[in-house]
């Protein structure tokens, strides 16, 4: 599990094609304190095991699978958010993220606001209907507040499937969040709450044939 804090900006150093499976080597500095391999960590929100360490840099392999379901940008020389799994002993600052990629999100728009940066985003049906006002989303992998969302009790200015965030100077500085432009693609993970509610609901429903 991870909370969506950022530990540091990494950069992918080398990229090696198996097959369609990638074998992706990043240089990082403060996550290589006590990584070990074997263990788990949240590459722009997509939670990745680590197969070798080297001096400097560490390095994770990825499916077939993980490469098509993620935005696409395991490319030597690009900027990634790295959060080493939580341990039970520290601080829960973000929310519960499983770094589980559900679905790719483009950025429809980048506005400059006094002291923040609004971003506006398109989301899958699907991934959509967990969104709420003020409520949580991992946005390649950085734990965000959701200001506002399309649809019921939502926005008339949003479709059904947008919603928008307001990024302050520190998350744009020690993440790569502040490179985003119109048309990137993000990695998107709901609140796990929500599903779970989800869940719950339907399985009563289900108990006792509500229609």
């Amino acid at each position: 599990m991870f909370t969506g804090i950022v530990e540091e900006v990494g950069v992918i150093e080398n990229v090696l094609d198996t097959g369609g499976d990638l074998r992706v080597s990043i240089r990082a500095e403060r996550v290589l304190g006590d990584l070990a391999i074997g263990d788990s960590i949240a590459v722009s929100g997509c939670c990745l095991t680590v197969v070798s360490l080297e001096e400097g840099s560490f390095t994770v392999e990825l499916s077939k699978e993980t490469v098509a379901k993620t935005a696409p940008r395991w490319q030597e020389g690009i900027d990634v958010n790295l959060e080493r799994a939580m341990r039970a002993d520290s601080r829960f600052g973000g929310h519960l993220v499983s770094g589980h990629v559900e679905a790719t999100g483009q950025v429809l728009s980048v506005e400059r606001e006094p002291g923040a940066y609004v971003i506006r985003v398109k989301a899958t049906p699907t991934l959509a209907k967990y969104l709420i006002p003020k409520g949580s989303i991992t946005v390649d992998g950085v734990s965000l507040t959701v200001v506002d969302v399309g649809g019921p009790a939502g926005s008339e200015a949003l479709a059904t499937d947008e919603f928008t965030l307001w990024l302050i100077p520190h998350t744009l500085e020690i993440t790569t969040l502040g490179q985003l432009k119109a048309g990137d693609k993000v990695n998107l993970e709901a609140d796990l709450v929500a599903k779970y509610l989800e869940r719950l609901t339907l399985m009563e429903r289900e108990a006792t044939h509500v229609p």
